[in-house]
């Protein structure tokens, strides 16, 4: 693709949704108006290099690859588009609807987030909410918007990476807000379903770096499997999809104390049936984990953490070659600190992180466990109220042995440069 064509095709799809919502603006009720309709689309420049990315059923770590031997590759791509619908329903209730166009996915268009928002009436200090619908938990620090997208960079963390990828779900949650001495507590908690594959990538593939979300109705690529994982399991899975018919749940505990500081705490545990599979031979995974993270302001630089840990179990209980045990038993790791300074033009951030995973499954073992650490550095200039320029460059390190299975090295190394223009209207 071109950088001519790839201008003409967002310049194809942003165009009648602006003019839909510049002719709305007349609309005096709260179903289509100016702030009830909005589009985005990204466009960028690559250069990466490495091994073949994960969304073409490889091991890599980034959503894009080197050309033939991993050699450097430089290619304009249109990676995203967006129609976000935000109707307001009345005081109480407002809907989000937003359907996606994004570069790697499985329809041409897919949906992305639906959920209707209640608001309860403030009691004094205090203040409830609920949404109901389709969507991601409240477990990135990085990611927002209707695009549910990171701001400053242009790749999220490997924690934000996989819980868009694979932590979507269809559920019910409740968030209560209300003073706590000179600063306030947030609770929100949640029942889900329909996120009964949670884990899949994590464990087969492992951690990855990259801004590829998961929607409703598509599928995920999944890397070369073993013998006999190759017999009990699809090269895909489905994020957005009930296998156990189990009911999960999440918790989350935000203070914000006087000073310019947000400490969060989060349990996730979708409650899956681990032996129960269906017509495709997917299975349900029953996955755990707990993050913990904090957002600091100081003057101008705001500063991020975050650390994850849990684990992910699939399969019946057999003798294998390692040990015996559940097929997969998969503990996961990762985290980060990140730095952001504002600018009189935009900002600059700088993010480190390292990640891992240890397999103690019967069939999935040792050989598929992985170490590694990424970095990544990125500005952000807004240009008008309509247009970003971001450009970012990282590098990503791992060692994983089952590489091996598609003879390349265990230890790979990889970089990637992206200039991105983001347009919004």
């Amino acid at each position: 693709m071109t950088v001519l064509r790839a201008w003409r095709l967002a310049a194809g799809w942003l165009a009648p949704l602006a003019v839909g919502a510049g002719s709305a603006r007349a609309d005096p009720g709260g179903l289509i108006s100016r702030e009830t309709v909005a589009a985005s689309a990204d466009v960028r420049v690559i250069a990466a290099d490495g091994e073949r990315s994960w969304l073409d059923g490889g091991f890599g770590k980034a959503r894009w690859s080197g050309g033939s031997n991993g050699a450097l590759r430089v290619r304009p791509e249109l990676t995203e588009a967006t129609v976000a619908w935000l109707p307001r329903l009345g005081w109480a209730v407002s809907g989000t609807i937003v359907a996606i166009a994004q570069n790697g996915q499985q329809h041409g268009v897919d949906l992305s987030e639906a959920f209707l928002t209640f608001r309860a009436r403030p009691a004094g200090a205090v203040r409830a909410t609920a949404r109901l619908g389709l969507f991601w938990p409240p477990v990135s620090l990085e990611h927002g918007g209707t695009e549910w997208r990171v701001n400053d960079t242009i790749t999220p963390s490997a924690i934000g990476s996989w819980i868009g990828e694979e932590v979507k779900l269809t559920g019910a949650e409740f968030n209560l807000a209300l003073p706590a001495g000179n600063g306030r507590i947030a609770l929100t908690a949640a029942a889900f379903g329909m996120n009964d594959t949670s884990g899949t990538l994590l464990a087969f593939r492992g951690w990855a770096l990259h801004d590829e979300k998961a929607v409703a109705f598509g599928k995920q690529p999944l890397p070369p499997f073993n013998g006999f994982i190759a017999n009990i399991q699809p090269r895909y899975t489905r994020p957005v999809i009930g296998i156990s018919g189990y009911v999960g749940f999440y918790g989350k505990l935000a203070w914000t104390p006087a000073a310019p500081i947000r400490i969060e705490a989060f349990h996730y545990d979708n409650r899956a049936n681990p032996q129960d599979v269906n017509a495709s031979k997917e299975w349900g995974w029953r996955t755990r984990f707990d993050t913990v993270g904090a957002v600091a302001r100081i003057g101008r630089v705001t500063l991020r953490a975050q650390g994850m840990d849990g684990r992910t179990v699939m399969g019946f209980s057999m003798a294998g070659p390692g040990g015996v045990g559940r097929w997969v038993n998969t503990r996961f790791r990762s985290a980060y600190l990140m730095a952001t300074r504002e600018t009189d033009w935009g900002s600059l951030s700088g993010r480190i992180e390292a990640f891992g995973t240890r397999n103690h499954g019967s069939q999935l073992t040792a050989v598929d466990d992985e170490d590694g650490w990424a970095a990544t550095f990125a500005g952000r200039r807004q240009i008008g109220d309509h247009f970003a320029l971001l450009a970012e460059f990282q590098h990503i390190d791992s060692d994983k042995d089952a590489r091996l299975r598609v003879r390349i090295d265990p230890t790979q190394a990889q970089n990637v440069a992206q200039v991105a223009l983001r347009a919004h209207l």
